[in-house]
């Protein structure tokens, strides 16, 4: 008879071979996926839901696809940044380990962990705050979307064109330094 394998916290991490900032990793990027998924499946049920509110003869069509488009691009934009750009990340880290023999340095999976996620997050929450304010604002009554624009979170052009450079920066910044230091795990050891 088989015994079952031991109860302690060795039996779940990586492999020896692989250093321990590449199990934190793991463990943080297929967690963040495992929630963004969900959260981008429940943002396209709401968007569904919200959007029926916006009722289809009520506006001309021009003006009820722009009052919807920008929260209907959430759910995609969501899965592919917060869940398949990690894990096919994550799954290049171990490939490149495997092809070249060389880790990639803690700072690295940092770069990853505490760099472009966080970003992304601040990314998705912005687009989903201006689909609803966009979707709610048609909604109430405004149809002029210059007149929405402007009152997104209340902030000058100047602070919300800042705000969204900040995030989408911080986000394809950090993700380039990561790929740099995957490209230099890459060459062969000496």
């Amino acid at each position: 008879m088989d015994t079952p394998p031991p109860n302690d916290s060795s039996a779940r991490q990586v492999p020896p071979e692989y250093p321990p900032h590449y199990a934190a990793l793991t463990r943080v990027v297929l967690k963040y996926s495992t929630v963004m998924t969900v959260i981008a499946l429940l943002t396209g049920v709401a968007y569904q839901e919200s959007a029926k509110k916006l009722a289809l003869g009520s506006l001309n069509p021009g003006l009820r696809i722009e009052a919807t488009l920008r929260l209907a691009l959430v759910h995609g934009h969501m899965m592919v940044t917060g869940v398949l750009v990690p894990i096919a990340m994550l799954g290049a880290l171990f490939m490149a380990r495997t092809v070249s023999g060389r880790n990639v340095k803690p700072l690295t999976t940092k770069l990853l962990s505490r760099g472009y996620l966080p970003f992304v997050t601040g990314t998705i929450v912005l687009m989903l705050l201006k689909g609803y304010h966009f979707l709610l604002a048609v909604r109430g009554g405004e149809h002029d979307l210059a007149i929405v624009d402007a009152g997104f979170l209340g902030m000058s052009p100047m602070v919300r064109h800042a705000l969204y450079g900040f995030v989408h920066t911080g986000m394809a910044a950090t993700l380039c330094l990561f790929l740099f230091g995957l490209w230099r795990a890459l060459r062969p050891k000496a």
